[in-house]
């Protein structure tokens, strides 16, 4: 039976999500975004109410079983677009292979300038896939999956904020170039913010997300090897 806290845990999920969309189309910023503005409402409450994240639990279990037919539901919108996908497959998936490398070599050299230990560097260039891939890239070369997660997470709520200002500054709104942007740099996350933005974005986002997880599964045990301190 689900307890009182477990619903009011969801029920302010819910209501953090409502309120920060609303506030984020009224003032468009970084720092409004669902993902950013929902989660700080969400931390807030429960420190002010001497709540701990053990109580917030039994609520993430429920909202994550949700997360597969959400993400099996992506289907829908890529099915309605996929004549746009099959018009422009080459220019998408050059994209989406391009951006993988590139997030690969870039975490790299950073680890590298920083001096981080292996494992950090091991997180660090698999941040840019979902939980899953990146979980099994870490297991492969015996990583710390804790920290691997993090950095996912870390990186998906990053994109999510910066990605669509950043395209906005620099004039990019074109819907299939900002749903393969938001795919590849911030994978689950970008794709539902993506979402937010249209359907062709969501479905672009949706297909960019999947080839960058299958790209860096087979990428990775290739490359890391030379990458890894």
């Amino acid at each position: 039976m689900i307890s009182i806290l477990t619903l009011f845990s969801i029920s302010l999920t819910v209501l953090a999500y409502i309120l920060s969309l609303r506030i984020g189309s009224r003032y468009p910023n970084p720092f409004t975004t669902p993902v950013f503005l929902g989660t700080a409402m969400i931390i807030s409450t429960f420190l002010l109410l001497g709540l701990t994240y053990e109580t917030y639990k039994p609520a993430r279990e429920i909202i994550t079983f949700f997360l597969g037919p959400a993400t099996v539901a992506l289907a829908i919108p890529l099915y309605k677009r996929f004549a746009a996908l099959k018009k422009h497959w080459l220019p998408a998936l050059t994209g989406v292979v391009y951006g993988t490398i590139i997030a690969i070599l870039c975490a790299a050299s950073l680890s590298y300038v920083f001096h981080f230990n292996r494992d950090m560097t091991l997180a660090m260039i698999t941040k840019g896939v979902t939980v899953p891939i990146a979980l099994e890239i870490t297991h492969i070369f015996q990583g710390d999956p804790a920290l691997a997660a993090a950095f996912v997470v870390a990186t998906g709520t990053a994109g999510t904020m910066l990605g669509p200002w950043l395209m906005d500054v620099l004039k990019i709104s074109d819907p299939m170039a900002r749903g393969v942007a938001m795919g590849t740099i911030a994978h689950g996350q970008g794709t539902a913010a993506a979402m937010r933005e249209g359907e062709l974005q969501g479905a672009m986002a949706g297909v960019a997300m999947g080839v960058a997880a299958i790209f860096t599964a087979f990428i990775a045990p290739i490359l890391l090897p030379f990458l890894l301190p």
